[in-house]
């Protein structure tokens, strides 16, 4: 939600100039998100200053600090004492990332990964080998040496140097028994709008996706029973088999509750990613972080804005807020080694480096890691197109409330379904028999544009080539079975990452 350029030890006196905070010797400087839906504000006791940049007094700055810090969306805060390095603090609920970096004077930070692009050092190895196995981590690592993620409540120093320290982790609590008589449904519904009123909203210019699926139509339907007629929807249209079935979906939830007349779609099979359009391929610098369906969801964010809109909702958080637990549903985790055993294409590091995954993670967060790590993968695009994101689920209310319930109303999202069924909705709504996903939009992705894409990797070669993570010979044999229509989903829909991570390495290295 901004830009930063910060050097200790200057003239720490800030003023506000037009769309920035700027010191007297203009070598800091701070750049909100010009939105409507984000604030900034400026407390000084005459020798420290405290800027905040939130997601929608002054007469102690102590008081003033605990306040900012307890504010229950998204905000940085940023800490100038004169002589003294300067601190920067995420919040807990973050919708928007920071990635920072440092050279010898100052601290250089941004939404926008590829304004930091010129201080990437080098493959981070470890950080390259978890994306490669998709086991993703949150932590203060990105792809690249010379560039770091502040995670929610971490604070980050700069007096020369960079030091970014992990706040204590986060507490949580367990299912519980409900009470007789509970009425969990109502809980939720409230707790929903709690996590919607917590921003001052303009509801003909909020514009909500309905995917088809449970958790952006749950926060939808609801919104649009609070504001009937005045909200947009918006969705990708996928491939294969569940096509007609999203359609219908979609228009039953329409129709289930009265929303604005605007409903944008973009076909992803029209739109797909790493189409030579998208600015990935050609060669700007996206984060490695960003969409995987970068070219698609672009177009429907730049649509979103055309319609007039200024936020958009999404029903992001909804697969962790009724996640089962370990002994509940005992699991091996994703993205080990066992998995990518079929995936020839690894190089001999990512073996050696995939036991030291978890080294120098995150502790647990307020919302849930792979939550936070979606929303900062939607946040550029969704900010790009000047809108703002909104993300209810990730809510700490809706997180707990999640926590608390019985098993018997999450698994399987019984939440949600059971909110939807009771909105008058049909089973072919709440128990739809096909799968609705992107796995054929990113196969049909692979094959039209994502071999040659791979071609061009082994003939003019690659850092992650050079550094041993991916291995030629395995690389030629996938691309050969791509081109020969010997496509396997669980295999070879992971090569769209090799091809994300070689675009990203290209552009900033």
């Amino acid at each position: 939600m901004l830009t930063l350029r910060l050097t200790p030890y200057a003239d720490g006196t800030w003023r506000w100039h037009r769309d920035r905070y700027l010191t007297g010797d203009r070598r800091s400087e701070i750049v909100p998100v010009a939105h409507s839906m984000t604030e900034q504000l400026a407390v000084t006791d005459g020798r420290r200053t405290l800027l905040v940049v939130r997601d929608v007094s002054a007469a102690e700055y102590e008081r003033a600090r605990g306040l900012a810090e307890e504010w229950p969306t998204d905000y940085v805060l940023v800490e100038s004492v004169p002589d003294e390095p300067v601190q920067v603090v995420a919040g807990a609920c973050r919708s928007t990332p920071l990635y920072l970096a440092s050279d010898a004077d100052t601290l250089h930070g941004s939404w926008d990964m590829g304004d930091l692009r010129r201080y990437a050092g080098a493959l981070n190895a470890r950080e390259a080998t978890r994306l490669l196995l998709y086991r993703p981590r949150y932590s203060h690592d990105t792809l690249f040496t010379g560039i770091h993620r502040l995670t929610e409540r971490s604070t980050a120093y700069f007096g020369g140097h960079l030091f970014l320290r992990y706040p204590a982790p986060a507490l949580h609590s367990r299912p519980r028994e409900l009470a007789p008589g509970a009425d969990v449904e109502a809980a939720f519904v409230q707790a929903l709008d709690d996590a919607l009123d917590l921003r001052p909203l303009d509801p003909d210019r909020c514009h909500f996706h309905l995917t088809g699926g449970f958790d952006s139509a749950t926060v939808a339907t609801r919104a649009a029973q609070r504001f009937p007629g005045r909200l947009g929807t918006s969705a990708l249209l996928i491939g294969g088999p569940g096509r007609p079935q999203q359609i219908r979906r979609r228009s039953e939830m329409r129709s289930a509750v009265v929303f604005g007349r605007c409903d944008e779609l973009v076909d992803a099979l029209r739109y797909l990613p790493l189409h030579p359009e998208c600015l990935r391929v050609q060669g700007e610098p996206i984060s490695p972080y960003e969409d995987p369906l970068h070219f698609p969801f672009v177009t429907l964010a730049q649509r979103i804005t055309g319609s007039g809109a200024h936020a958009v909702f999404t029903g992001i958080g909804g697969d962790e807020m009724v996640a089962l637990t370990q002994e509940e549903y005992p699991h091996r985790a994703s993205g080990s080694l066992k998995d990518a055993e079929s995936l020839p294409w690894l190089g001999p590091r990512v073996g050696r480096l995939a036991p030291y995954g978890d080294e120098g993670i995150a502790p647990a967060a307020a919302v849930n890691s792979m939550t936070l790590l979606s929303l900062e993968s939607a946040a550029p695009v969704i900010l790009r197109a000047g809108l703002w994101p909104v993300h209810p689920f990730a809510d700490t209310g809706m997180v707990t409330l999640g926590e608390a319930l019985p098993m018997d109303w999450r698994e399987l999202k019984q939440l949600q379904r059971r909110r939807l069924a009771s909105l008058g909705m049909s089973s072919a709504v709440t128990h739809p028999p096909e799968r609705e996903s992107f796995a054929e939009v990113v196969e049909e992705a692979l094959i039209s544009h994502g071999a040659d894409l791979l071609v061009g990797m082994l003939a003019s070669g690659s850092p992650l080539l050079d550094s041993g993570l991916i291995d030629p010979g395995g690389l030629r044999d996938g691309v050969r079975e791509l081109r020969h229509g010997a496509y396997d989903e669980m295999r070879h829909s992971q090569l769209i990452e090799v091809v994300h991570l070689h675009l990203a390495a290209t552009a900033y290295l």
